[in-house]
């Protein structure tokens, strides 16, 4: 398999995993990630369990707008994104902001999700990214 078959993959993968997330289908979810996912974010990080993913769906009421796109080789994806989060009860927005999320993608799941509150350039200096190298347009779905 060559870098770039590897590089859309990935792409592709972290598309499938963030419509997932805005469908709020933790069977999806869990089917597109490791049986064992690294977890970075506000409140800790650790590895996890994939059902671990669907709990937090149903308790987070966090949806994503994808707005920028970036990839490296090793199944690195960032995406920026403008995040929201609902009560899960009533749906109502409660909070809104942009963030920067750091996928690794390995054998066409996701093995790893770091969320940067302070935006997309904590994402790319973690993965070793460069945003004007290694935007891409769009993700290629596998």
């Amino acid at each position: 398999m060559t870098n770039a078959t590897r590089t859309r993959g990935a792409l592709g993968v972290v598309e499938q995993w963030l419509t997932a997330v805005n469908a709020r289908d933790g069977a999806r979810v869990e089917s597109l990630s490791q049986e064992q996912v690294d977890i970075v974010g506000p409140r800790g990080r650790g590895s996890a369990p994939r059902a671990v993913l669907s709990e937090w769906l149903a308790r987070s009421g966090f949806s994503s707008q994808p707005l920028r796109w970036f990839c490296g080789g090793d199944g690195l994806v960032v995406v920026e994104q403008d995040a929201t989060w609902h009560d899960p009860a009533t749906g109502e927005p409660q909070d809104s902001f942009r963030i920067g999320s750091l996928f690794r993608v390995d054998d066409g799941r996701v093995a790893r999700y770091e969320r940067f509150d302070d935006g997309v350039a904590g994402a790319l200096a973690a993965a070793g990214l460069d945003a004007a190298r290694d935007e891409v347009t769009r993700p290629v779905s596998p």
